[in-house]
């Protein structure tokens, strides 16, 4: 609590560790995201560029921005790796390049030791075969439009996530994963798969608090919940089911019906058909965003 720092390790040092333990690509930024696992490991999101040429639609060389997952030991050394590069294709890039992953969130799937990253410029939350450090690293499936879930809600692709972050396991059971989703709605696509506009307060974009179930055995995905607070979170925001089932999300810097006037907006709602607030925080002093929201029982454990 005091901000002594107890201990560190820069990229360089991390990729001199892979470069060593003959693992492939060198990181060179640390973002958003490390998980802490309950045997003592880190898993670091990092990321790293890669050169292509003639990719579609894109000739000549074109620099591209990925992501990687690095498992850290209890001695901070390199014991397992992932690279975006090996397990997804670089021509599909919605937002552009050459930030083509941009992933927001990792988090531990208990079931069967496997991680879920969130891919804010695919939008996709994949499932990657983690298997508690010995897995394969391949991808199990994509969450999301164009991905490898059919949605039972029917075809309309509006009615999936875009841009999200996080998400929140909420629970599981044999092939069934129930997860919480801040979706922030940026290009979401319509009926007819046009994009609303991002970059225009009353361009149609919105944000939604969701929860999905995903069916492994079937591969069907379902919309359990969702509520449209009548805002655009364009970036930023998180989303947590709290123990007495009601839903809190950070509607960071919050546009369209709430004005330009907030830094960010946090609500606990009722997990039910309509949703009612039961409590909410506003912050008001821009720039200074709240990037995520953690409901905390308290600053000292115990």
């Amino acid at each position: 609590m005091a901000g002594k720092t107890i201990r560190e390790m820069d990229t360089g040092v991390l990729s001199q560790k892979m470069q060593q333990a003959g693992f492939l690509f060198s990181p060179t930024g640390y973002h958003h995201d490390v998980l802490v696992l309950d045997n003592g490991h880190l898993i670091v999101l990092v990321n790293f560029r890669q050169s292509f040429t003639n990719l579609s639609g894109l000739p000549g060389t074109t620099p591209v921005l990925g992501d990687g997952l690095v498992d850290l030991d209890e001695n901070w050394d390199p014991v397992w790796a992932w690279s975006a590069f090996d397990h997804l294709d670089v021509n599909r890039h919605p937002d552009g390049l050459p930030d083509w992953t941009h992933a927001n969130a990792v988090i531990y799937s208990p079931s069967d030791g496997s991680l879920l990253l969130s891919m804010r410029h695919q939008s996709w939350v994949v499932k990657i075969d983690y298997n508690n450090g010995s897995g394969s690293g391949n991808v199990l499936w994509r969450l999301g439009n164009q991905g490898d879930f059919a949605l039972r809600q029917g075809s309309d692709p509006s009615l999936w996530f875009y841009y999200q972050h996080f998400p929140f396991l909420i629970s599981q059971s044999g092939a069934l994963t129930t997860m919480a989703i801040w979706d922030n709605g940026d290009n979401r696509l319509d009926s007819s798969d046009t994009p609303c506009d991002s970059s225009s307060v009353n361009g149609g974009c919105y944000s939604r608090a969701t929860v999905f179930q995903v069916d492994e055995s079937t591969r069907v995905a379902d919309l359990l919940w969702q509520d449209s607070p009548g805002l655009f979170s364009f970036w930023g925001g998180s989303i947590s089911q709290l123990p007495n089932g009601n839903v809190e999300f950070d509607a960071n810097a919050p546009l369209a019906s709430l004005g330009t006037g907030l830094a960010s907006e946090v609500q606990e709602v009722t997990q039910t058909a309509n949703p009612q607030i039961v409590w909410k925080m506003d912050v008001s002093n821009v720039p200074l965003y709240a990037y995520r929201a953690y409901r905390v029982p308290s600053l000292y454990p115990g």
